[in-house]
């Protein structure tokens, strides 16, 4: 015994699927109003059959009809099966000359132009036998309610065998139809979705586009943000911190009569400020360093590279410079690698090497310590990647166990 669930849906189903159901009442009301729609294309075709010669003045007027004729079909796909057909998109009004001609060469005119000039007609016709359909099985199934009409010498007793046939065939007649209205909407609505409507991968196409934009120029904004920080912190803070040392340190060689106590807060205060000063300076040369814009990034690489607490081989060859963004990147990558390599790989000597090949910058970082880098643990590693993955960049790191750990970045050049 099914399920009382089961029994619920089958029987909800059942109902809404019903001649009676709303849900054949929209698919017939939307099949038999393709049938004006599809007048146009039909007179055409009238014309085209039996004088061909007059062909190119049915299929001109017919092309001039089809900004009219897509947004009848459009609204009759909004208002019956609520289905939106997004407008084609154009620069100039159509009532002008320009906008005449962008719409003639526009790949979409002639794929709205292939609906109205095919399919429309066969959708027409297709509303046409699901209104006969509906018609002669009305008429089949009540034949015992207007047999009564005929004449008497015509008329039996009782029933006769044609028409409990006429019954019978006018019953099954109006439980097919709605399901070939059902079939003829769904494959109606679908071609109109694809040939009125925009195309789909030119219009997937364009959203790359401007996603790219619109990112290259955020990231854009963000560098001149971390520079608008450095140049705040380099001319604000930092120099206050200079003062203030500057100050102690005066203080500290002026006044010696001062008690051991003060003295000592003195010089724990100098010594906080120096550390202080180091610290900001280390901050402002993560955020972007100012040599990397004034001499690029082989000065600011080796800057890197000198002050690592490791020996490091570094190889810089490029023609051209790459783009800002892609610069900051790349001085990124290279300050975090190392940072990872004096931290965790143990390793006695590093390798760095950055090199153009056409319109990509691939940088290695190679170093001979113990390996076993986790590219999917550890927030160092993380934040590579996703820095490398905002410019469209990739990277590999390799890191067997024992080493030794080679990480390997491609950059675009252009952004």
């Amino acid at each position: 015994m099914a399920p009382p669930g089961a029994l619920r849906r089958t029987y909800t189903w059942i109902a809404g699927h019903t001649p009676w159901s709303a849900w054949a009442r929209r698919n017939t009301v939307f099949t038999v109003a393709a049938v004006p729609t599809a007048l146009p294309a039909t007179a055409a075709f009238a014309v085209l059959i039996p004088a061909p010669g007059r062909a190119p003045v049915a299929l001109l007027l017919l092309l001039l009809l089809q900004p009219l004729l897509t947004v009848l079909q459009r609204s009759r796909l909004w208002a019956l099966l609520a289905q939106d057909v997004p407008p084609v998109g154009h620069l100039r009004p159509w009532w002008t000359p320009r906008g005449w001609l962008e719409r003639l060469r526009a790949e979409s005119t002639w794929r709205q132009y292939g609906y109205h000039l095919l399919v429309s007609p066969l959708a027409g016709l297709g509303g046409g036998l699901v209104a006969l359909g509906w018609a002669v099985g009305l008429a089949g199934t009540s034949v015992f309610a207007w047999s009564w009409m005929r004449p008497v010498s015509e008329r039996g007793t009782g029933w006769t065998d044609d028409e409990v046939l006429l019954t019978v065939a006018g019953a099954l007649l109006l439980l097919l139809t709605p399901w070939l209205a059902a079939g003829l909407a769904r494959l109606d609505s679908g071609l109109a979705r694809r040939l009125l409507g925009p195309n789909r991968a030119r219009e997937l196409e364009r959203r790359v586009e401007d996603l790219a934009e619109s990112r290259a120029g955020v990231l854009d904004a963000a560098d001149l943000e971390r520079r608008r920080i450095e140049r705040a912190l380099h001319d604000g803070a930092q120099q206050r911190l200079v003062s203030l040392a500057m100050n102690l340190g005066i203080a500290r060689a002026a006044l010696r009569d001062l008690p051991p106590e003060a003295k000592a807060v003195i010089d724990e205060a100098h010594r906080e400020a120096k550390e202080a000063i180091e610290e900001l300076n280390s901050l402002v040369r993560g955020l972007h360093p100012a040599v990397l814009e004034d001499r690029g990034l082989d000065a600011a690489l080796s800057g890197i590279a000198a002050r690592a607490p490791l020996p490091v081989e570094l190889t810089v060859e490029l023609a051209e410079r790459p783009g800002p963004t892609v610069e900051a990147v790349a001085y990124f990558v290279v300050s975090e690698a190392l940072a990872n390599v004096a931290k965790h790989a143990r390793a006695n000597r590093c390798q760095v090497v950055a090199r153009r090949h056409g319109d990509r910058l691939r940088i290695t970082v190679t170093d001979d310590g113990v390996g076993g880098a986790d590219p999917a643990g550890g927030t160092g590693l993380v934040g590579l990647r996703k820095r490398v993955g905002s410019v469209d960049g990739t990277i590999v790191i390799n890191s067997p166990l024992g080493g030794p750990t080679a990480v390997t970045v491609e950059l675009p050049c252009a952004l």
